[in-house]
């Protein structure tokens, strides 16, 4: 077999690019690493992102589900609920998830502080948060 210029042998080959990193799946948060973060959204006074990692937390959903949620998924009459259900944008299911105190707590803190209504987008950036 005839070897072609351009094309590497097994001799020169370089270190591959993911050669002692972790790859794949990556471990879950821990609940050490979980209650950390709180503490420094709490101790930073930064509500939008408190609200909105507890939520994550609490519902497992995805990512994209989480920023698509609106303020009548999670308060539909203008506080947090016990339980919610929410259709995932992947597998088109019904997920049911219920949300701690604590969640329930920085939710309504966030509506409040934020000004945000039914029909908008929890996650949405207020304009009087972002000049704060």
């Amino acid at each position: 077999m005839q070897h072609q210029e351009g094309l590497s042998t097994p001799s020169s080959q370089q270190k591959a690019w993911n050669k002692g990193k972790l790859i794949g799946a990556k471990p879950p948060l821990r609940p050490k690493h979980v209650w950390s973060i709180r503490t420094k959204l709490q101790l930073e006074a930064r509500t939008r992102e408190l609200a909105m990692f507890n939520l994550a937390i609490d519902s497992k959903l995805r990512g994209c589900d989480v920023v698509a949620l609106k303020v009548e998924d999670v308060a539909p009459n203008g506080y947090a609920v016990e339980q919610a259900v929410v259709r995932q944008k992947k597998t088109g299911q019904p997920v049911k998830f219920e949300l701690t105190e604590q969640t329930r707590q920085a939710i309504d803190e966030y509506i409040k502080v934020a000004d945000i209504r039914p029909g908008e987008y929890l996650s949405q950036v207020a304009a009087t948060m972002a000049a704060a």
